[in-house]
């Protein structure tokens, strides 16, 4: 039976942006997003617009947020996004409107292949239409897209797409009801 070879894993191709913007990127994630102080949502947002996001009005975010690559990140008008949220995007995420990321919420986009000897990087866009609640320290992985209105219940794990108007819950997530708004 063959064995992982983590010395030949080699993701030499995957360049998400120049060495510059990268640490310039870095140290602003550092100074104006993990971090407990306070700053403006209004001045964090300019920032991810600085570094190309695409950020649409009235997007709330709390203290000790972390984004792996702003220039991957688009989200709609009137979005909030929790404390301690980790944005590990290294490939598109697209965030829609009205969306709640809770507390803790984590949103996957690489992982990697546990058949290759390698152990290969592996990408997935994550899409969260308009009007979905990702609960306190839930994970969306790579390659789902969570649809309108759709909820992923406090610590549970999107592993495919979830339905308009679900709510999901576990690990790995299943619907356990609809969301009826009143």
């Amino acid at each position: 039976m063959k064995t992982v070879k983590l010395k030949q894993y080699d993701n030499s191709y995957y360049e998400p942006g120049g060495t510059l913007k990268k640490l310039l990127w870095y140290f602003t994630d550092m100074l104006f997003f993990k971090t407990l102080l306070p700053f403006p949502s209004s001045l964090k947002t300019s920032l991810l617009r600085a570094f190309g996001a695409s950020i649409g009005e009235g997007v709330l975010i709390k203290p000790d947020v972390h984004i792996k690559y702003p220039w991957f990140l688009s989200v709609g008008d009137d979005c909030w996004i929790g404390e301690g949220v980790w944005i590990d995007n290294l490939t598109n995420v697209t965030i829609g409107r009205n969306v709640v990321l809770s507390q803790g919420a984590y949103l996957l986009t690489g992982s990697h292949d546990y058949t290759k000897e390698a152990f290969d990087l592996i990408l997935g866009e994550i899409t969260l239409e308009d009007g979905v609640w990702i609960g306190a320290k839930a994970t969306v992985c790579p390659g789902v897209t969570c649809r309108s209105h759709s909820v992923l219940a406090v610590g549970s794990v999107a592993t495919n797409e979830m339905e308009a108007y679900g709510v999901y819950q576990g690990n790995p997530a299943v619907k356990k009801r609809v969301r009826n708004i009143i």
